[in-house]
């Protein structure tokens, strides 16, 4: 496999990328696909680990068709998401701006919540919505559950999916994280009506057969116009359960079980592109919203879902693929972070930029594996509690005090160097205060219903998810804890 070669450049200059630069690239697209604007499709795995798929150093979940994604594509070995967990992860991923800059900071979003994204951030459907594509969310949203926070509120045309967590349901006998009370039923929503619910195990093991099922529909019915589809799986969020005949496939242990179906689900995505002929006009992007939960691996990293920003919170399994395009077979340590897919996404396709300060950077040539392409970041911030310099990275640990790394020799971060290189830490200190101020200083409300009210509040008519499906009665298989 070829490798791009690795250099720190300086930074763009400001926030915003030029227009022309935009028009340029998007011109070099529309070349690659014979005048017609290039499509786009972006999946996003819940708490997916870094060591959990094949490209990444799996050898215990079989992922063939990731596999393939990378042997014809590219695996970006250092890809950050923006935050440890859900909802400031995927907001920042929506707007291309840190989530603590738009109050999207915190805990997650719980049902019947007043806060939600503001309506006035743009988020990437807007943007491609703007440029003429027909745009598509499937899966979990996370970003409010109130009508104004929906995904059709957000520059998305169609939707079907969970409005949060999959966790958040009756099964969760712990009930509410800070009330304690119970959970109401969680909703299956199409555009912005409630369609099903989720019942119990049988429909959890079905929530990713659902969203595949209807991604690749929203495929057939727009592969002949440029459509934006994402595909923000609940999986492999926790609760885990597997039908049957998934979880004998994986030998009984539903944890692989999980992982090995949304590998299904990447084939069943790019296989449609492929028989409809629109493989080579399609750019897809395959990466996770926070490091893995209980059960997942984060292969050489230190971490996981939540708590400090170490590598394993925060470093994701990314691939890239357009074929004819993107070069097979390639791999880059260039850095990139999921703030940077908005502006990225929106030079992709010659798109104005949005009307207000964003965080991400345009990364464009780095996603496509371009020859030479160099990351726009000098300095990545892990949000306010770290920040990297070439391979220095500053961490407030565990402990709550600051530790040095060395990422170029410890990427496991086990020898912490503070005491050694005491000027590096007040130079990185100094940086990273500095962001911290310029956040704070520029700050921007999240959007607050002024009622909060859970979509639903008993299941009343409303068909579990499998008979929603067509899908006779049948005991899924729990993960064993």
């Amino acid at each position: 496999m070829s490798r791009t070669r690795i250099q720190r450049t300086a930074p763009l200059a400001g926030h915003f990328w030029s227009l022309a630069t935009a028009l340029a690239f998007a011109a070099a697209c529309l070349a690659a696909t014979d005048g017609v604007k290039p499509n786009i499709v972006l999946i996003l795995i819940d708490d997916l680990g870094y060591g959990d798929i094949g490209p990444f150093g799996s050898a215990i979940n079989k992922t063939p068709h990731l596999d393939r994604m990378a042997a014809e594509g590219l695996a970006l070995r250092q890809f950050y998401a923006s935050n440890t967990n859900c909802t400031p992860s995927r907001a920042a991923l929506m707007t291309g701006t840190y989530a603590h800059r738009i109050g999207m900071d915190g805990d997650v979003l719980f049902p019947g919540e007043r806060r939600g994204l503001n309506p006035n951030e743009t988020t990437i459907a807007e943007v491609m919505k703007g440029a003429g594509y027909a745009t598509g969310a499937f899966g979990k949203w996370h970003l409010g559950d109130q009508p104004e926070h929906l995904p059709l509120k957000h520059g998305f045309d169609e939707h079907f999916g969970i409005p949060y967590s999959n966790d958040m349901w009756p099964g969760n006998l712990k009930g509410h994280r800070h009330t304690k009370e119970p959970y109401t039923p969680l909703p299956v929503v199409l555009n912005d009506q409630v369609v099903a619910y989720v019942a119990d195990g049988a429909d959890q093991s079905l929530l990713a057969e659902a969203v595949t099922g209807a991604a690749t529909e929203f495929i057939r019915r727009h592969w002949a116009e440029p459509f934006f589809l994402y595909l923000a799986h609940a999986y492999i969020h926790r609760p885990r359960y597997a039908r049957p005949e998934i979880a004998e496939r994986a030998g009984g242990n539903v944890n692989r079980a999980v992982v090995e179906e949304v590998d299904d689900s990447v084939g069943r995505v790019l296989d449609t592109l492929r028989e409809l002929d629109i493989a080579k006009k399609t750019l897809v992007i395959f990466t996770s919203d926070n490091g893995g939960s209980a059960g997942m691996s984060m292969g050489p990293l230190r971490g996981g879902k939540g708590g400090p920003k170490y590598e394993g919170h925060m470093r994701e399994p990314t691939i890239t693929w357009w074929p004819g395009t993107i070069p097979a077979g390639q791999t880059t340590d260039e850095i990139v972070s999921s703030v940077d897919i908005l502006p990225s996404l929106a030079a992709f396709v010659g798109a104005e930029p949005p009307d207000r300060q964003i965080d991400g950077k345009d990364a464009l040539d780095v996603l496509l594996g371009k020859p030479n392409a160099r990351s726009p970041h000098e300095v990545l911030f892990y949000e306010d509690e770290g920040v990297r310099s070439g391979n220095w990275k500053l961490v407030r640990g565990a402990s709550g005090r600051f530790e040095l790394y060395d990422l170029g020799s410890d990427v496991g971060e086990t020898n912490d160097l503070a005491a050694v290189h005491p000027s590096r830490v007040s130079e990185l200190r100094g940086l990273l205060e500095e962001h911290t101020v310029e956040i704070a200083t520029n700050r921007r409300p999240p959007g607050e219903s002024e009622t909060a009210l859970p979509l639903i509040t008993e299941p009343g008519d409303l068909p579990k998810l499998r008979k929603l499906m067509g899908v006779d009665d049948f005991e899924a298989v729990p993960e064993r804890r």
